[in-house]
């Protein structure tokens, strides 16, 4: 008896003007490919770049795929998990059976990665407790996801760091610039601002901008291999006949 077809997985990227959000994209999804190449993955995009989401589940429709986990490249289950992405779902070829996967954020992983991206810029573990540490988002307008960041930062602050702040390059306050300043006033010996985004634009330009004040600016999250394992625990998860199914 043959294993059965394990359904694509289609990350599901917002798109951007800036043309290092897609080569990061593209670069996270090569090594989501080697750590399983048992699993096709393809990449669609909501806006600004192709392939379309629609145009990618119109071609596996054409090419006789029938089951697809769809995966949002984002950090926090704000506006385009709660309404974006189900309106481009909803609008499938009716043959495909989809599953919406879960946002990466939060995870273990994530903290790992960012961890990762702090000491790649030159920190070292025994900095920790003399550092302090601003988790840089996008931000959002969502109540929620405003609440999952601040948790993050709670929790990261529970490892060991001088302390940890919550800041957002748009929607909501404290600005980045802003949470470095109370740390520094907190008596940090350090500050470094850490981007809990995954790829560069134009929101984490804002956060290096208002990073001017840290001694150390990590880099984005991108392609690092935690943020790899994320994507293919989120997918797994998915697949699990139990879930509901986008257009079943």
């Amino acid at each position: 008896m043959s294993a059965p077809v394990r359904p694509v997985l289609l990350v599901v990227a917002h798109g951007s003007r800036d043309p290092r959000h897609a080569a990061t994209v593209h670069a996270l999804v090569r090594r989501v490919r080697a750590l399983r190449p048992d699993v096709r993955v393809e990449t669609g995009f909501l806006d600004f770049n192709v392939p379309s989401v629609q145009g990618v589940l119109e071609s596996l429709e054409t090419e006789g795929v029938r089951d697809v986990v769809a995966l949002p490249l984002l950090l926090t289950r704000a506006f385009h998990a709660k309404a974006d992405i189900p309106a481009v779902l909803a609008a499938a070829p009716p043959r495909l059976r989809i599953r919406q996967a879960e946002v990466l954020g939060p995870s273990p992983l994530l903290l790992s990665a960012l961890e990762r991206r702090l000491y790649e810029a030159g920190l070292t573990p025994a900095d920790k407790s003399s550092t302090g540490v601003v988790l840089a988002s996008a931000g959002s307008s969502d109540p929620e996801a405003i609440a999952v960041i601040a948790e993050i930062a709670r929790e990261w602050r529970h490892t060991g760091w001088c302390a940890v702040r919550p800041a957002f390059a748009s929607a909501s306050l404290p600005r980045t610039e802003d949470a470095v300043r109370q740390l520094r006033e907190l008596g940090c010996a350090r500050v470094a601002v850490a981007p809990y985004v995954l790829a560069p634009g134009f929101l984490p330009d804002r956060i290096a901008r208002g990073a001017a004040g840290a001694d150390v600016l990590a880099d984005v999250l991108g392609p690092a291999p935690e943020v790899a394992r994320v994507l293919l625990e989120r997918y797994d998860a998915a697949r699990v006949p139990a879930l509901v199914a986008v257009g079943a």
